[in-house]
């Protein structure tokens, strides 16, 4: 018997849009939690994004919403407030992404809410934290990347800044999110306390500079974008094959080393006091790699790949993402799964983490504006059919054919 997925039972009120938070609430959402969505009449500005859709939905939207559950709200009108304040009543997270300050100003103060419901978890996701003199700035993805100076170690010498081609700043920091939120559960389960969450897109890139951090403040320099290689490992970087592909190596160790060189054929290099050791290697780097990319230019670099795995020297071939796909399709090990609604599907990569002998949560498709409004207020909140048809007659909540979705 598979046990239940390890958030079941968890409630979670998800008062985010576009991505950071959209991307944590998903997480939890594939980790068994039972996530709402709170919308505006208007729905999550990512829905409109510009790109490719699915009956006219945004994949951008679809990418980041699966396991919802929709309600859409008018929290600038004082009876969706009282809505919303009964759905965080019975939640056990609440997760938000608006600027600080916008829902104390709202009446919904996260540390007047806990003083009302001791045992909340509450997370808030910003641009700059909710201190200090950036709080109130807008941030989006590429902001915190130039400003992190995460944008200053990619793309090449010389060359102008390149923003990272994947949403690292938000991804990263509805990552952080979720591991504060496991903890503050965990935390709850032993206390009986919640707690607020604070999670800055700007400090979850600074995070990611990880040992870059600590050589700028050792060297008192700042790194050169890194390019196709490594500050301290001459042998970790991109080669070009003769066929034009590209492929990467990681020979990191003196054995690793060693065998790059006899695959190559240039067995010569071993004894060469110039590369005799890793120091020398990184010292000497640039004539180490004019002879090392003559050698790869000489063969495709599928055939470089095959000849160094068997020789067991870390190597893979470049691949785009279209190829990067194709193989963890083909490989049909979960990384992918296919996402079903109502007259459309679309394959979406799945969450990384397995649980052993855990029953998986079915992808539910991400849901229509308000979908789950009338069903969330009547058959939950316990507003009558008539209250919630007042309610969408004044524009208070959006729901979409009502009867149907209590019946």
């Amino acid at each position: 018997m598979s046990t239940p997925p390890p958030l079941a039972g968890v409630r979670v009120v998800d008062l985010t849009t576009f991505l950071s938070g959209p991307s944590a609430t998903q997480l939890l959402g594939d980790l068994g939690a039972d996530v709402v969505k709170v919308e505006s009449l208007d729905g999550d500005s990512s829905r409109a994004i510009v790109g490719p859709t699915v009956l006219g939905v945004s994949a951008y939207f679809l990418a980041n919403n699966r396991n919802k559950r929709s309600i859409a709200l008018n929290l600038k009108a004082p009876r969706g407030l009282e809505v919303l304040r009964r759905l965080i009543a019975g939640a056990d997270v609440v997760i938000e992404n608006f600027r600080p300050g916008v829902m104390a100003r709202l009446g919904l103060d996260p540390h007047a809410i806990l003083a009302e419901r001791p045992g909340l978890v509450w997370a808030s996701i910003s641009g700059f934290g909710q201190e200090g003199e950036l709080r109130d700035r807008p941030a989006y993805d590429m902001i915190v990347q130039a400003l992190s100076g995460v944008m200053s170690l990619n793309g090449h010498p010389g060359a102008p800044a390149a923003r990272l081609g994947i949403p690292a700043g938000d991804v990263v920091a509805g990552l952080y999110a979720v591991i504060g939120v496991l903890a503050a559960l965990q935390a709850r389960h032993e206390t009986g306390a919640g707690r607020i969450i604070d999670v800055s897109m700007l400090r979850g890139q600074l995070a990611m500079l990880s040992y870059q951090a600590l050589y700028t403040d050792l060297n008192g320099v700042a790194p050169e974008p890194q390019g196709a290689g490594h500050d301290s490992i001459a042998t970790y970087r991109s080669f070009r094959g003769g066929d034009g592909r590209e492929l990467v190596v990681t020979a990191n160790t003196p054995r690793m080393w060693e065998g790059l060189c006899r695959v190559l054929g240039v067995d010569e290099l071993i004894a060469d006091p110039r590369f005799a050791d890793a120091a020398g290697r990184l010292r000497h780097k640039e004539q180490l790699w004019a002879v090392l990319e003559a050698r790869f230019a000489t063969r495709p670099a599928g055939d470089w790949v095959e000849a160094l795995a068997a020789a067991s020297v870390p190597a893979a071939p470049v691949k785009n993402v279209l190829e990067a796909l194709a193989d963890a399709r083909a490989a049909g090990d979960g990384s992918l799964i296919e996402v079903k609604g109502e007259g459309a599907s679309f394959e979406n990569v799945a969450t990384p983490i397995r649980f052993v002998g855990t029953a998986d949560v079915e992808p539910g498709y991400p849901p229509a504006l308000g979908a789950d409004t009338a069903g969330i207020l009547v058959g939950e909140l316990g507003f009558s059919e008539s209250e919630v048809d007042a309610m969408i007659a004044d524009r208070v909540v959006f729901a979409d054919a009502l009867a149907e979705r209590v019946a």
